[in-house]
């Protein structure tokens, strides 16, 4: 009976997840079965993330307005802040008036007074 040669199917495949796990360490990055369940779970846990990260970032810009606003009495609280915002119908979403707290006081105070009034 004649050797059979074998397709290049498997083995591009197997190099295609190789090449994914080659920063991994140790039997994650050398051995088939293993890098195949780290793919698995590197892939979930970058989805589950990205959501978190999302939420991460609100509540620290949120953070970031209350501590200002209570810092310089721009008003009480954050909450009360963002429901003038809402009222006057300003459109400045949550990072950039973090932005603005952090690098320019007095602007976000100057703002606050244009919906007092």
């Amino acid at each position: 009976m004649t050797r059979v040669r074998r397709g290049y199917t498997a083995r591009r495949r197997r190099t295609k997840i190789r090449l994914f796990a080659s920063t991994f360490k140790g039997a994650h990055s050398r051995l088939t079965r293993t890098i195949t369940q780290q793919k698995i779970r590197a892939l979930a846990s970058s989805h589950r993330d990205r959501g978190r990260q999302k939420r991460n970032f609100r509540r620290l810009w949120i953070n970031r307005i209350n501590a200002v606003t209570r810092e310089n009495k721009v008003f009480y609280s954050y909450s009360r802040l963002i429901h003038h915002l809402y009222k006057k119908q300003l459109l400045l979403n949550r990072k950039i008036l973090a932005q603005i707290a952090i690098s320019n006081k007095n602007c976000l105070y100057t703002i606050s007074n244009k919906i007092i009034k």
